[in-house]
């Protein structure tokens, strides 16, 4: 019987610990350590003070290509690219820092109002770097503004234009843009009440 390495257990559990925070699934932490589903159970219902979730990961490529989670998906995986080619982290210790600078990108930008949780979850951010382990995506260039934005790898980029340079008609519409909207005009009809 192979006699398991003292600290590689103690730095998986240390990297398991950090994901589990991060929001991570149990199958995350299967792939990404050698910790057994046991002890990876425990550990997330000492972390969480609640049993794991159930249930299959996301497994959608289309999710990562509509409006909002497209730009998401962007900044993280950019990130994410950084950090595998500037660092020597290994992979799952890159995965949570690039995660963890997205969602400071992330709460930075977010509006007041927004809900609290992010557009891309710790989850979805390792499945889009599976789809890209495995070429089930690819970075294409915007034709107008030049960034590279997360797409299909078999779809045709010659002259794809990105989900900021052209948004959908509907784009902003979101329950936190009607409230913060209902609060400036508010605001106002109450400037207009101190002025008449």
């Amino acid at each position: 019987m192979a006699t398991r390495s003292v600290s590689q257990e103690a730095k998986d559990i240390h990297l398991a610990t950090r994901m589990i925070h991060l929001g991570a699934r149990l199958q995350v932490l299967q792939a990404e350590t050698s910790l057994s589903y046991e002890r990876l159970a425990r550990l997330y219902r000492e972390v969480r003070q609640e049993s794991p979730p159930k249930g299959m990961l996301p497994f959608s490529v289309d999710w990562f290509t509509t409006w909002l989670p497209n730009i998401h998906a962007t900044i993280f995986y950019s990130i994410y690219q950084y950090m595998s080619l500037c660092t020597s982290l290994p992979k799952g210790e890159a995965l949570v820092e690039s995660y963890r600078l997205y969602l400071e990108q992330a709460s930075a930008g977010r509006l007041e109002g927004a809900g609290d949780e992010p557009v891309l979850s710790f989850t979805r951010a390792w499945v889009l770097v599976r789809f890209f382990e495995s070429e089930m995506m690819q970075m294409a260039q915007c034709a107008s503004c030049q960034g590279n934005f997360v797409a299909h790898a078999q779809a045709l980029t010659n002259g794809f234009v990105c989900g900021i340079c052209k948004p959908p008609p509907r784009a902003g519409k979101t329950q936190a843009s009607r409230v913060i909207r209902k609060k400036k005009k508010r605001a106002r009809s109450g400037q207009n009440d101190h002025v008449q």
